[in-house]
């Protein structure tokens, strides 16, 4: 089949254009390589445009230049690691508006494991969260479209979409006999990056959902309010980072350098360039007290949490409580490029102060706690606990005079039941979960064991 020349003139500025970016790309990536590795280079160059004429002059249907050169990107990307990706214009729009805490779609983080497309964590109080999805879920299907070999980006073009659209997920999750679909409603996404409550006793939570913008703002914000509400310091502080994706990076760095002593080490990275090593150090002024902490993590933990979780554990500032943390520890930098696209490339690796790296390890607890579903009327008896009175055919303890229960006490249980129904507040979901109430008996044990000490 014969070209016209017109086309053959476009095809031939196209292939220019192509081969110019990928010998700039190319070269800059390997200039410390050797003149045999910039000769394969080159005929890997080649090849490349050998296949871009072949599918140009051959393929069944005419195929945009553009179209080729955005899904060999990709390609490429995706052959280095799960988190390396080229962004669209479209794409990296958004995701510069995710880094500000509103989005619109389900909500929930997710990352290529084994080849398989997984939830590192849902964002609490979004469509995800709320319909169960949970850290570690397969997700096979995005509507009837399999996620087998789909990439990141086409992955999250595929959740998002316009507040009250309905989009299906196929989950397949540890105890599944098979995949359950999970139909869900899109939403705006506003992930409100800090949540804090003054729990009894004078101790402190604080959570952080996401690494943002203003997470370090937020952080003080929540941290003044608990202590002006105490009407002094804080006893301690339960810092719960379960289920947090990460986020930023100087972020991470700012909410540490509230507990970390100045000076001393944060995180640092390790990578080829230069521009890819870096350490962090504290210097905050007005450093929180040195009251304890008791840090929470689990599955769901990723990334710029992990960061915080190992550097205060480093530094024996906190315990650590809860299950291993996710292991994502590489450094992502995002390079902007001519057409309004971007490049997410990874380019280091995180280690805590002690050298330890995160990558695919992850955070290891002091202590192992597993979440554990406690009934709602735990605030208010010790359910955890066997007693005389649970025994079957036990003893009723007998008493002259004793009366018949009245009517108003049948009442007063009903008022019981209402109370034990869900609740959306923060201080109330507290009450019945299992991992912040362990660790709040672990700040209350080290202020005793502090006590028992100063005694003579």
């Amino acid at each position: 089949m014969s070209v016209p020349s017109s086309k053959k003139t476009r095809m031939i500025v196209g292939f220019a254009v192509v081969v110019a970016f990928l010998s700039i790309f190319i070269i800059s990536s390997q200039r410390h390589s050797s003149a045999e590795g910039k000769g394969t280079d080159y005929e890997s160059i080649e090849l490349f445009t050998d296949v871009m004429a072949i599918i140009k002059k051959s393929y069944v249907e005419e195929v945009d230049t553009k179209k080729l050169v955005y899904g060999a990107i990709n390609g490429m990307l995706s052959s280095l690691d799960p988190h390396s990706s080229f962004m669209p214009p479209d794409t990296y729009k958004e995701m510069k508006i995710d880094t500000k805490g509103a989005f619109g779609g389900l909500g929930i983080e997710i990352s290529i494991k084994e080849g398989v497309l997984t939830v590192i964590s849902p964002i609490e109080d979004t469509p995800a969260f709320k319909a169960g999805i949970k850290a570690g879920d397969m997700i096979l299907k995005i509507d009837d479209k399999f996620t087998k070999d789909m990439n990141i980006n086409d992955a999250v073009k595929r959740m998002r979409g316009q507040k009250g659209s309905k989009v299906t997920l196929s989950i397949m999750r540890e105890g599944f006999e098979k995949a359950k679909e999970f139909p869900l409603v899109r939403d705006i996404i506003q992930v409100k990056s800090v949540r804090f409550n003054l729990m009894d006793s004078g101790y402190g939570y604080v959570r952080i959902a996401q690494f943002q913008e203003k997470t370090d703002e937020d952080l003080s914000k929540a941290l003044k309010a608990m202590k002006e509400q105490n009407k002094g310091e804080l006893k301690g502080l339960v810092l719960d980072m379960r289920n947090d994706p990460g986020g930023l990076l100087d972020q991470a760095v700012r909410v540490a350098d509230h507990f970390v002593p100045d000076g001393q080490l944060i995180v640092y990275t390790e990578g080829r360039e230069k521009d890819s090593k870096m350490q962090f150090t504290a210097k905050k002024s007005g450093k929180e007290p040195n009251y304890p902490i008791v840090v929470l993590i689990n599955g769901g933990s990723a990334s710029a949490s992990e960061i915080v979780a190992g550097a205060l554990q480093d530094h024996k500032r906190a315990i650590v409580l809860g299950t291993q943390s996710f292991g994502k520890g590489s450094v992502q930098t995002i390079i902007p490029l001519s057409d309004d696209s971007g490049l997410r490339l990874t380019t280091a690796r995180y280690y805590t102060p002690k050298g330890r790296s995160i990558q695919a390890k992850g955070i290891t607890p002091d202590i192992i706690v597993d979440a554990v579903e406690l009934p709602k009327t735990t605030a208010k008896k010790d359910s955890m606990h066997l007693r005389e009175k649970d025994l079957e055919n036990h003893f009723e303890t007998e008493a002259k005079g004793a009366a018949e229960p009245k009517k108003e006490d049948k009442k007063s249980d009903k008022k019981d039941d209402k109370a034990d129904k869900v609740s959306t507040k923060l201080e109330d979901n507290l009450k019945t979960d299992y991992q912040v109430l362990r660790a709040l008996d672990l700040l209350k044990g080290w202020e005793l064991i502090k006590s028992m000490g100063n005694q003579k």
